[in-house]
């Protein structure tokens, strides 16, 4: 799509996830991804990353800080486009932010972010988690205070598939004031967030004890939805209980990356931690995509640039 409407004027940054436990056949189809991406843009920078260290720890966030700070946007770009789809969650919320933050001191340059999106393909995809929890990089906010003052709120975006995942991060995380499971709705499929309440029944009830009250819902769709759905809980925590506690909302964006990137731009605006585990290997269910399969949904957001300058300009007068 860019590359027809811009031709020679569009370069690109293209980042390749490298973990240990890749099969040959995953390895096969990436090696050819990255032949049609090279071909489709000519001016374009592949960057292999080896998400885990020797000693296994998770640390792709590191790594794209530094390729990003040891390869700026050169000057004249007017338009940074971030494609989140598949990019895990420690690679892609560092990058995003630091490519905010370097668009936003820049008076002409606008901050995209893309998401292609097909939930029923999610759904098909196999993860082998990390035995580590951890913050992402530069998604965990000082602790102002002491433990006593701290009120920790736990928002784990259910997705299928990730019991286990998130039930070690809930572990990880320790005491929370109040844990509040996000879920998909509206969505394509009416009774997706209706098969997560059952694949979760035993987590909610037994282990995280979850008041129906606290259940969140955001649209499948719009990342928006889940923006201000976050951002809504952030001030209505920060009013009841600011005086007395010191709220701290943990976001765990495991599932759809439409989700996610609402998590993102919430997090990034209130300051939220965001807790994970990173994906050891990927397989998928049924290798072979139905012809009459669901669509894929792409969604476009504009972040910080130009377009937003009357509004800047609105709020300083």
């Amino acid at each position: 799509m860019l590359a027809g409407t811009l031709g020679d004027r569009l370069a690109a940054y293209f980042v390749r996830e490298e973990r240990p436990g890749a099969s040959e056949e995953l390895i096969a189809r990436a090696d050819a991804n990255e032949a049609v991406l090279a071909a489709i843009v000519p001016d374009c920078r592949i960057f292999r990353i080896e998400v885990f260290a020797d000693d296994s720890a998770p640390v792709g966030g590191t790594r794209i800080a530094a390729i990003l700070s040891d390869n700026p946007i050169p000057a004249g770009v007017t338009d940074v486009i971030l494609d989140l789809s598949a990019l895990s969650i420690g690679i892609g919320f560092p990058a995003a932010r630091i490519l905010l933050e370097d668009c936003e001191a820049e008076v002409d340059r606008a901050f995209h972010l893309m998401i292609t999106s097909n939930p029923e393909l999610d759904d098909r995809i196999v993860t082998i988690p990390s035995s580590r929890t951890s913050p992402v990089r530069g998604f965990a906010p000082p602790i102002v205070g002491s433990a006593e003052e701290l009120a920790q709120i736990w928002i784990p975006q259910l997705a299928h598939g990730r019991t286990a995942s998130l039930t070690r991060i809930g572990a990880a995380i320790g005491r929370c004031y109040k844990i509040c499971p996000l879920l998909p709705f509206p969505s394509r499929n009416p009774r997706r967030a209706d098969d997560l309440l059952s694949e979760y029944q035993v987590a909610l009830t037994d282990e995280w004890e979850i008041d129906p009250r606290d259940i969140l819902y955001a649209s499948e769709k719009n990342p928006l939805d889940c923006y201000r759905t976050l951002s809504t809980l952030k001030k209505r925590f920060d009013r009841a209980i600011g005086d007395t506690y010191e709220p701290r909302m943990i976001l765990s964006p495991v599932g759809s990356k439409v989700l996610a990137a609402g998590a993102l731009m919430a997090a990034i605006e209130h300051e939220m931690a965001v807790h994970y585990q990173e994906t050891e290997s990927y397989s998928i269910v049924d290798a072979a995509e139905p012809a009459d399969g669901p669509c894929e949904t792409d969604v476009h957001l504009i972040l910080s640039g130009p377009l937003y300058g009357s509004y800047d300009k609105a709020g300083q007068t």
